[in-house]
Parts: structure tokens; sequence; C-alpha cells
């Protein structure tokens, strides 16, 4: 059983996969479309949902410090997932990569942990999105229904229209076609940038240095009853710190990394890229480092306009200027923010389906997914069917909720990419690669590791949902995915052909 668990998928066969007329999607991107993908997504949730809740409940003013930790965290994963995304130019990310590598049921983990993470991840932008839209309405008068509303903090039963809404409607995008989408991420890319530069230029007349005082928050006491943040230090040490210190900046990474998931993102649209060789590592690489510097840069000006306990969760950066007395610079935030936050939502939801679709036309899932549209050339049925259900998620489930179960995930799939760079090293060593991770196997080691650090500063909580969806999994693959395996029927029909007597023998 050992053998068929851990069998791999050659690059070649997975290449060749990509060919066939009725899975295959079409290649329409170029580099820039990927920078501006990575871009697109990378920008958003970070800078415009999770700054406030990390530095008033984890870090304070030194959340730009948290920022510069998940930053370093995913540059050393960018370096890995260059060198697969220009060496196996297929649909699936982490999950094609681990195919190639690690073997079927170590690729069946990940791609199920990437359903997950991209799942929730588009569940949480949406919610953030429709907590942006329903400021600025009430900077004209309009108040949605409590029961209608962003679900934060709610009570009782409602259902937030707005964020269901947006992910509905950018199930439609994807559906027909690529290129599309492309071209609407290009101009609400603009928007966004223009809106995030506005911030850190206007926002920095608007600094009290006082805000800054103190730049690390004191580590305040354990709370009774309260559930423990960091496991790592639990195990370590035997307490639990709650919030701030210098401890505080590793949890408050844990919890902003969730806007650095855009290079993993681009890395699923490496079937649809035209030069994934030589585009990809650009793509990848390119939308990290430029959005790195914004995101420390903004959370400086943040943190400066207003004290870290004051700001808000739902829209810190709008409500800033609020606080400032400047409500016209809040209304062209929230404006920006919502257009914004549509690429981030739809660029998620674009990788979620490519790993379901890869997964698909691997045999894993049903192979009913993995045919593509005949004129779009998009996987349109599983795009509808996760957006309608991911549409029912961002409805009823608050943010804070989400955000970190995405985060493991990711944290998982990093962990994954590195080893399988490493392995594939010594496996295929003959594999054309045009992009090379430098300092194999010291910097994927050094990227497992910073991996590892990041998720053991996740709560508890989050540990065991994370360890409940592996659980289902495992029944799933176990019931379904093995058997089904497009990789173990050909292993079947080649053994069969080899111990099939000549007819000579027969006789």
């Amino acid at each position: 059983m050992s053998s068929t668990l851990f069998r791999t998928k050659k690059v070649e066969q997975s290449i060749l996969d990509t060919e066939e007329p009725e899975h295959a999607l079409k290649k329409s991107l170029s580099a820039l479309d990927l920078t501006v993908f990575g871009v697109g997504v990378i920008i958003g949730t970070g800078i415009f949902v999770l700054t406030g809740a990390a530095a008033k409940t984890h870090a304070g003013p030194a959340v730009a410090l948290a920022f510069v930790v998940a930053g370093v965290v995913c540059a050393l994963a960018a370096l890995c997932y260059a060198e697969f995304a220009s060496t196996v130019p297929v649909a699936g990310s982490a999950y094609t990569f681990s195919y190639a590598s690690l073997g079927e049921l170590p690729a069946w983990i990940i791609g199920w942990d990437l359903v997950l993470e991209f799942a929730l991840g588009t569940a949480v932008v949406a919610v953030g999105w429709s907590g942006y839209v329903a400021s600025l309405m009430e900077n004209v008068g309009w108040h949605m229904p409590e029961a209608l509303g962003t679900r934060e903090g709610a009570e009782g039963f409602g259902f937030d229209i707005l964020a269901a809404a947006l992910v509905l409607v950018l199930t439609v995008i994807l559906v027909l076609g690529m290129k599309l989408s492309a071209r609407v991420t290009s101009l609400v890319v603009a928007i966004k940038v223009t809106v995030v530069l506005v911030v850190i230029i206007a926002g920095a007349f608007f600094i009290t240095a006082d805000n800054y005082k103190p730049f690390i928050p004191e580590a305040r006491p354990q709370e009774a009853g309260k559930s423990l943040e960091s496991p790592l230090i639990q195990l370590m040490f035997g307490w639990a710190p709650s919030d701030f210190g210098v401890m505080g900046i590793f949890t408050a990474a844990s919890v902003v990394f969730f806007a650095f998931i855009g290079f993993d993102v681009v890395a699923t649209a490496a079937e649809e890229t035209r030069n994934p060789q030589r585009d990809m590592p650009r793509g990848i690489l390119g939308s990290l480092f430029i959005c790195t510097a914004l995101y420390v840069l903004v959370s400086i000006v943040v943190t400066g306009m207003q004290h870290y306990s004051q700001l808000s969760v739902d829209a810190p950066l709008a409500d800033a200027f609020k606080a400032t007395g400047h409500p016209w610079y809040a209304g062209f935030i929230s404006f920006g923010a919502a257009v914004g936050l549509t690429t981030v939502c739809m660029i998620l939801l674009l990788g979620q389906t490519r790993v379901f679709f890869a997964m698909s036309r691997d045999g894993l899932l049903p192979r009913f997914f993995s045919r593509v549209h005949p004129r779009f050339r998009t996987p349109h049925r599983p795009t509808i069917l996760l957006g309608v259900l991911i549409a029912i998620l961002a409805g009823f489930t608050p943010l804070q909720e989400l955000a970190a179960l995405v985060n493991i995930g990711t944290l998982f799939a990093f962990v994954v990419v590195a080893l399988g760079v490493i392995i594939l090293r010594r496996t295929r060593p003959d594999l054309h690669r045009a992009f090379r991770t430098p300092w194999v196997p010291v910097l994927p080691i050094v990227s497992v590791l910073a991996s590892l650090w990041l998720m053991l500063n996740l709560s508890a909580e989050t540990w065991v949902r994370f360890a409940i969806w592996m659980a289902i999994g495992f029944v799933v693959y176990f019931l379904y995915g093995r058997s089904h395996s497009r990789l173990g029927r050909h292993e079947e029909t080649t053994v069969a052909e080899v111990m099939k007597p000549a007819r000579g023998d027969e006789e």
C-alpha cells in the first residue's frame, strides 16, 4: 500500500495532460498579467482589513515589524515556488508540485488543504469588502439592515448579503474567460495602488508621535478562561502570554500573513501563461517585493494617525482618517478598498478553482469537474459550484474566525513546496529548470522552519479546526480518490499488459 500512496506523477505526464482538448486551459497570460494578479491579491486584505485587528490585539504599532517578518517568510517560500512553477507549468500550484515530488497521498493532502485555504480566503476578503462598502454607504446616509450586514460582532441570525453577492458576480466573470479577468484586474489594481499611495502620502501629514508610544506594548497577563494564543510558548515555558510584547509581533505576523498569499495564487495560473518558464518567476517574485514595502509604510502611517487601541477592525484605514477629522479621505479610501478587494476575492477564487480542476483531471475528484467550457475554455463547473458554496460561507461567517485557518493552510503549503524542491532536485536532476532556487537545501530548510514557527504561533482552536479538515480529507481520499486515481489506473493497465501471456505461451 505504501508504494501506491507515494507514487509520483512524472513532470512530463503532467505537462502532457494539459494538451488534452477537453481538459486544456487557454494560454493567454503574460508576465505583466501575472505581476498584476500578484499585486492585485497581495495589496488588499492585509492593508485594508487585517492591519487594525493585528495592531489592536497583538502587536500595537510594532505591527509594521510583523509585516516584515511575514514578508521574509514569504520571500523564502516564493523562491521555492518560482522554481516549481517554471519547471512544472501546470495548474494546481503546490498540489501539482507535490504530486511530482512527494507522491499521491501528500499531493492529495496539500490539494485538500489548498481548497480550504482559497475558499476561506475568498470568504474572508468578501466579508472585508462588505465592511468597507457598508462604511461607504454610511457616509452618504445609507444604512444596511443589521440582519443583512457584516456578521463581525453581530448577534443572532443574519446574512451578509453584500459579501455573498460579490462572490457570485466574480464567479460569472471567471466563467467568461481568463483574459477578461486579467483586464478587470488591471483596471482595479490601478485604482487600488493609487488609494494606497494616497494613504501613505496624505496620512503622513496627520501622524502624531505620541501614538507610537509604546512602540511594542508590554505583554498582558493571560485572561482566565481565554484560549491560548500561542501554543509554542506554552509548550516551551509552560505559560502563554496573551498579546503584545516581542512575542506579540510573531503572533501578529501569523495573522497578517494572510495578506501575502498572492504569489501562491499566481502559481496556480502557470498552465494559462504563454511563457511560464520565464514569466512565472517574474510574476511571483516581482509582485511580492513590490507589495511588502507598501504594507510596512501603510501600517506605520495608520498606527501613527490613531492610537492602536482605538483602531477599527472592519475598516481601519478609513476610520483612522475619520478620527483625524478628514471624512473625505475616509470616503475615498472606502471606495478604493471596496473596489480593490474585489480583485483579491476574484484571484483567490481563481486559485481555488484551478486546484480543484487539477485534482479532478487526475481523477482524485470526479472527472466531471475537469471539462472546460467549449467556448470560454475555463473550468466552469467547479467555478460555479465553489462560487455558490463560498457565497453561502461568506454570508454566514464572521471574518476573524476564518482568517487564522487560511493562514495555517497557506503555511502548510509552504512547508510542502520547500520540501518538494529538495526532493525533486535529488530524484530528477535532469529536469530543465528555468529558475533555480539558490542555496538548496539550506534555503528550503530555512523556509520550512520559518513557516513552522508562524504555524506554532497560531491559536489552539485553529490547529484543531485544521486537523478536523485534514481528517475529513483522509476519509475522502481512501473512499474515493485512491480508487479513482488516473495514475493508479495507468499503473494497473501497465502491469496487466506486462503480465499478459503471449499468444504462443497460451497455446
